[in-house]
């Protein structure tokens, strides 16, 4: 059911070496920029394209010297080149140009790979709405009983929350998705603007308006919180299934494969233990909103507490989005449906949840005051809680016809307006 190609793939955004291949693509747009600008001659630019490389080993050997990854890495990318055209390699640059950059094309691929997760559970999710469009099922609030809807309407709801959530999603990448090249504290002190605006347009990117030595993290904590927003509407929906698959529910119930086991001790068991896993991770992404928040806050135009905390926050949150969008997809698609139990828990207790519709009938047909009717229906809807029958209690009040009472049990009354609602999502 899970896709691991694509945890590989997204996995392997963020590894050591798909890193510095990150750095290595900024600072070749950035020779690229200065070649159309005519600083680097042409066949220059062509000599550094084709020898620029470097060696995980060798970054590893410097860095234990000089402490600092970025000149360890650009050490290794000079010996490549040669020392005559190692000088246009960082030419003007500082650390975070390349390293934010870099961060911003890492956290672009990544999405891409997110958006067609999204897309894949927004498609069952409609798919499963339209399906189940007239499935009877009972709505609840406080998680009692309250009055009929459809299953498929209540997946309706679910395929709004994904689409904003999308929506969401999709405006903090155009947000994050910005470069930039504009040396030690954002003032284009070593280098032209233009640098900065053709190395973007080289890599698929909008520069910054703004850069102080890094790109601002509030732009970085709204995309962490599009991925909050994702892994929440995830968990609420794996709550609702969660609930629906109880014993005295059961309603719907995850997949359960020919050979799978629910318990060690209870041979009965068939636990929603994908959609707990689900409610789960949904924690952990949240809880690196706050860190996301916390980044904002650095000293004067930069400092790097925020580094150490995104290497993890980030490639773990985009890995476990991508995760749970499988693994919710595939619990979609193999979702069970009872619809009998569902029809079942409907006519619960005589049918109280028809309570309103008898207030309505008394009050508005038979001329009682709407406090002498609420008195008289919910003096029946307890007894019935209480081991009685709704419906008998109403009847024996002789205030209903026999067609009267039918029309007030009738589904037809309650759901005469989902179709409306379904048309909104054609």
């Amino acid at each position: 059911m899970i896709d691991r190609y694509s945890r590989e793939e997204i996995k392997n955004i963020w590894e050591l070496n798909s890193k510095f291949d990150y750095y290595l693509r900024v600072e070749l747009a950035v020779c690229e920029a200065y070649a159309k600008l005519g600083v680097i001659p042409p066949e220059i630019l062509k000599e550094i394209k084709n020898d620029a490389s470097f060696s995980l080993d060798r970054i590893d050997e410097v860095e234990r010297e000089v402490k600092h990854d970025v000149i360890a890495f650009l050490t290794s990318v000079n010996e490549s080149v040669g020392k005559e055209n190692s000088k246009f390699i960082h030419m003007g640059l500082t650390s975070s140009d390349v390293i934010d950059t870099a961060f911003a094309l890492q956290i672009v691929d990544s999405s891409k790979i997110i958006l067609n997760q999204l897309d894949a559970l927004i498609k069952i999710v409609k798919e499963k709405a339209f399906k189940y469009k007239d499935t009877i099922c009972i709505g609840r609030s406080h998680g009692v009983h309250a009055e009929v809807m459809t299953f498929g309407f209540k997946l309706l709801n679910w395929l709004d929350e994904l689409e904003r959530a999308k929506e969401t999603f999709l405006a903090a990448l155009t947000e994050i998705s910005v470069g930039q090249i504009s040396g030690p504290v954002g003032t284009y002190s070593n280098l032209p603007p233009e640098v900065e605006q053709i190395t973007c347009d080289e890599l698929g990117l909008k520069p910054a308006k703004i850069s102080t030595q890094i790109i601002s993290r509030d732009r970085h904590a709204k995309f962490m919180f599009s991925l909050s927003m994702i892994a929440s509407i995830i968990e609420q929906f794996a709550t609702e299934i969660r609930h629906l698959q109880k014993t005295e529910v059961r309603e719907v119930e995850e997949g359960f494969s020919a050979k799978q086991k629910g318990s060690s001790a209870m041979p009965h068991k068939k636990n929603p233990v994908l959609c707990e896993n689900l409610c789960g991770l949904a924690r952990v992404v949240r809880s690196y909103m706050i860190t996301a928040l916390e980044n904002i806050n650095l000293w004067h135009e930069r400092d790097i507490s925020h580094s150490s905390a995104e290497r993890i926050i980030f490639p773990d949150s985009l890995i476990l989005i991508d995760f749970m969008l499988h693994r919710f997809t595939g619990v979609v698609e193999n979702l069970v449906i009872h619809e009998d139990n569902m029809l079942k828990n409907t006519r619960l207790y005589g049918g109280i949840i028809y309570s309103q519709k008898i207030l309505l009938k008394l009050v508005e047909e038979k001329g009682f005051s709407r406090e002498d009717a609420y008195r008289i229906v919910q003096k029946h809807a307890l007894a019935a809680l209480n081991g009685g029958d709704f419906k008998q209690g109403i009847k024996s009040e002789n205030l209903l016809t026999d067609a009267e009472l039918e029309e007030c049990f009738d589904t037809k009354g309650y759901l005469s307006n989902i179709s409306r609602v379904f048309e909104r999502f054609q």
